[in-house]
C-alpha cells in the first residue's frame, strides 16, 4: 500500500506541473531547466531530510532548538493572562475550571472533564488560540527581528539565494527574495526593493508566489502550537517545509508566467544595501520593534479570522435555509463551502498520495480546500482534532501538514499585494495582474511539497513525527 501511495506522490509532482501548464500565460514557453532543477532540488532535500540517517537528525535538531523557544514564548503570556489560561508545563495546571478546560483541549478536545462548566467545545480552541497561540506570534516576531539585527540570518539567506540562482537558472533578485522568504513574509520584498521597478512580470509573479507559498518564521510558533499535541516533531518539519516550498514556488510560477524578457540581475545575487544615513537600531530597539510588528500581525490574523469565518458562517446559513425548501432541499442539505472546496480540491489532493481510502481522502481534501477562504489556521486546528481521534493516518497527518504550511489563501492577497505595491507603486498594474496567478501557483506549490513528503514516507511514523 505504501509503495503505491509513494508512486502516486511521485507522479503527482509532474501532474501538478501539468495542471500549472494548462493555466500558463504562454504554453509555448516551457522552462524545462527551472522545472527539473526545482523538482530535483526538492527530491534531494527530501531524501536528505527523510531517509539519510545523518541529515535526518536535522529535523530532530531543529525541533530540539525551536521547542524551547515556543515554550519560552508562553512565559510572557503566562505573566499577562495568568496560569489559569496559560498553564506552566512544569507544574500541574491546577483545579481551576479554565486550567482543566485548556488541559483537556491540549490532550483531547472531545474528552469530558468533571466540573467543566465554561462552555461549548468550540470555545476551547478560542481560548487556546487567543491566550497561547497569538502571543507566540509576538514573541517570534521579536526574536526574528533581533536575529536580523545581529546578522545571524543573512549568511544563511545568501547561501540559499546562490543555490536557487545557480541550480534553477533564476535571476539574482528573485533568488534573494525567495531565500529571505524562508524566514520572513512580505519583508522579503524589501531586500530587493532597488530592483523592483525594473523587474519582469515573471519575476514579480515569482516573488509573490514565494510570499504566498511559504510561511514566515514569525508565525512558526503559532502553527506549531496547534499541532504539537499530536505531532510532537512538527516544529522541525515546518522549517523543512519552508525550505522545500521555495523551489516548488519558483518552478510552478515560471510555468504559469514564463520568462519572456531578460532580467537585469540574471548574472548574480545582489547585495542587501544599507543606507549609511540611517542609523541602525540597537538590539533592544530591534526586539521592541519586532514585538510591535508581531502585535500588528497577531491582531491582523485575529481580525481576518473574525471577518472571514463570519462570512463563511453566513453563507453556510444561506445554504441551510435553501435546504429547507422541498424542491431543492436534498441538494443543499450537503452544500457547504467546505464541501464545495473539498470537491474542487479532491483530484489535487489525490495527486499528493495522501490515501487510497475515499473517506480519509475526502477529509484531507476538505482541510486543504477550506484554506482558500478561511486561511490555514482553522485547517490546522481541525487536523489536530482529527489526529487526536485517530481519524487520520500518520501519512495523511504528515502530508496535509506540509500542504497547509503556507499563506496560499485569499486573505493574504491584500497583505502581500498591498505590501509590494507600497514599495513600488509604479508597478501596481503589473503586480495586480499577476496576483491571482501567483496565488494559484503557490497553492500548487504547497501541494507539490506535500507530494515530496509523500514520496519519502515509508511508514516510520515514530521517527518522522517525533513520537
Amino acid at each position: 500500500m505504501n509503495l503505491t501511495l509513494n508512486l502516486i506522490s511521485f507522479i503527482g509532482i509532474f501532474g501538478l506541473c501539468l495542471v500549472a501548464w494548462l493555466g500558463s500565460e504562454n504554453r509555448r514557453i516551457i522552462p524545462w531547466k527551472t522545472i527539473f532543477a526545482g523538482i530535483g532540488l526538492q527530491l534531494a532535500i527530501g531524501l536528505l531530510l527523510f531517509q539519510v540517517p545523518g541529515t535526518r537528525q536535522f529535523i530532530v535538531l531543529l525541533n530540539d532548538i525551536l521547542n524551547p523557544l515556543i515554550d519560552a514564548s508562553e512565559a510572557g503570556a503566562r505573566f499577562i493572562f495568568g496560569s489559569g489560561f496559560v498553564p506552566d508545563p512544569a507544574s500541574d495546571p491546577g483545579p481551576g475550571p479554565a486550567a482543566r478546560w485548556i488541559a483537556r483541549t491540549i490532550t483531547s478536545p472531545y474528552a469530558p472533564v468533571p466540573g467543566d462548566r465554561l462552555g461549548p467545545d468550540n470555545l476551547n480552541l478560542g481560548y487556546i488560540f487567543a491566550f497561547r497561540a497569538l502571543p507566540q506570534v509576538v514573541f517570534f516576531s521579536a526574536i526574528v527581528a533581533l536575529l536580523y539585527r545581529m546578522n545571524a540570518i543573512q549568511p544563511i539567506v545568501r547561501v540559499f539565494a546562490k543555490l536557487f540562482r545557480q541550480v534553477m537558472n533564476l535571476s539574482g533578485a528573485e533568488s534573494l527574495s525567495g531565500a529571505v522568504n524562508i524566514f520572513v513574509g512580505i519583508e522579503s520584498a524589501i531586500a530587493v526593493k532597488p530592483f523592483l521597478l525594473d523587474m519582469t512580470r515573471s519575476e514579480l509573479c515569482a516573488i509573490l508566489t514565494c510570499c504566498f507559498g511559504s510561511i514566515a518564521s514569525t508565525i512558526l510558533g503559532l502553527y506549531a502550537s496547534l499541532l504539537r499535541p499530536t505531532f510532537p516533531g512538527i516544529v522541525g518539519h515546518l522549517m523543512s517545509a519552508s525550505i522545500l516550498t521555495i523551489p516548488a514556488c519558483f518552478a510552478i510560477a515560471k510555468i504559469i508566467v514564463p520568462e519572456t524578457e531578460v532580467p537585469k540581475t540574471l548574472d548574480g545575487v545582489p547585495k542587501e544595501e544599507e543606507d549609511p544615513k540611517i542609523r541602525k537600531p540597537s538590539y533592544m530597539d530591534s526586539l521592541i520593534m519586532g514585538s510591535w510588528d508581531g502585535v500588528k500581525m497577531a491582531v491582523g490574523i485575529a481580525a481576518v479570522l473574525i471577518a472571514i469565518l463570519g462570512l463563511v458562517a453566513l453563507l453556510n446559513s444561506f445554504f441551510a435555509f435553501l435546504a429547507t425548501w422541498p424542491a431543492i432541499g436534498p441538494v443543499f442539505a450537503v452544500v457547504t463551502l467546505d464541501n464545495i472546496f473539498g470537491a474542487l480540491f479532491f483530484p489535487l489532493t489525490f495527486l499528493t498520495g495522501v490515501s487510497l481510502d475515499l473517506s480519509e481522502l475526502w477529509q484531507c481534501s476538505v482541510l486543504i480546500g477550506r484554506r482558500v477562504l478561511q486561511t490555514e489556521i482553522p485547517s490546522f486546528i481541525a487536523l489536530n482534532q482529527l489526529s487526536a481521534r485517530d481519524a487520520l493516518s500518520d501519512r495523511a497527518l504528515l502530508i496535509v501538514s506540509y500542504v497547509l504550511c503556507g499563506f496560499a489563501h485569499v486573505g493574504s492577497l491584500g497583505i502581500f499585494v498591498g505590501g509590494l505595491t507600497s514599495l513600488v507603486p509604479q508597478r501596481r498594474k503589473d503586480i495586480s495582474s499577476v496576483a491571482w496567478k501567483a496565488l494559484w501557483a503557490a497553492t500548487l506549490a504547497t501541494l507539490m511539497t506535500g507530494c515530496i513528503a509523500g514520496v519519502f514516507y515509508f511508514g516510520d511514523s515514530a521517527a518522522i513525527l517525533g513520537r
